[in-house]
């Protein structure tokens, strides 16, 4: 795959009190609760040859005040995965506490809508290249992509396009984009979705994410030009084999 552009397979965990869980949509009453802790699961994808994991706090994520420090210390110390983790993140010692916990990259969501210019000074402090853009969306009657905050549980005025393009011009090179009506269905990728951030901003380095069942699905958002995959109940679920999935890598070049 020499000249390739680089693509990383990142598996999913996602915490609520204290369990893995999955939500169907962003739903906090249609949740899935699996038996292993979040620490086992982790060890288990790094023992499979995960490189990546993306960690989310789902309580914090409606209320504020990522509640994860620990369990991020715990993964890190055990496994040594890198770790892009967020949820409920909406201030800048917040974000500090995440980066010295041991994150690699911190996922900003809500803020990232509602206060792009103070989420864009994070970056201009930690780097760029520590925060992790998420605009998650949802396309209304009218065809236009919204972006619901809060945990999905609230729709701010923002819309996508136009804050594609104000981080890519202030250089944040990281975006996971979640299509919420795909998340947890196992439905497939919405593809469509992704070709069009990358239209709108080319040079972002986007991680799909919400619908991906399979291997296949991981290629597609691979060819859709996606620089990541982020990949939730497929795994959980034991539909999505993860070394399938991790052959699909590109390390850069």
């Amino acid at each position: 795959m020499s000249g390739a552009a680089p693509f990383n397979v990142l598996p999913a965990i996602d915490v609520r009190d204290g369990r893995v869980v999955r939500l169907l949509q962003g739903d906090y009453a249609r949740e899935t609760r699996y038996r292993s802790t979040p620490l086992e699961t982790a060890q288990r994808y790094a023992d499979a040859g995960a490189q990546w994991l993306h960690l989310v706090d789902l309580d914090a994520a409606r209320v504020g005040g990522y509640t994860l420090l620990p369990l991020l210390r715990a993964i890190k110390a055990s496994t040594g995965l890198k770790i892009q983790t967020g949820g409920g993140v909406r201030d800048r010692d917040g974000v500090a506490a995440m980066l010295d916990a041991g994150a690699d990259r911190v996922v900003v969501g809500s803020l990232a809508v509602r206060a792009p210019e103070q989420v864009i000074d994070w970056a201009g402090r930690f780097g760029a290249g520590r925060i992790t853009v998420a605009l998650d969306t949802r396309r209304d009657d009218d065809g236009r992509w919204r972006l619901p905050v809060a945990g999905w549980t609230a729709t701010a005025e923002a819309e996508l396009d136009a804050l594609l393009r104000r981080y890519a011009e202030a250089g944040l090179p990281d975006l996971l984009c979640t299509d919420i009506d795909r998340d947890g269905t196992l439905t497939g990728p919405n593809l469509a979705l992704y070709r069009h951030v990358l239209e709108v901003a080319p040079t972002l380095r986007l991680q799909a994410s919400g619908g991906i069942r399979d291997a296949d699905d991981v290629a597609a958002a691979r060819a859709a030009g996606c620089a990541g995959a982020v990949l939730g109940k497929a795994l959980l679920d034991g539909r999505l084999d993860l070394d399938a999935a991790l052959a699909l890598e590109v390390a850069p070049c």
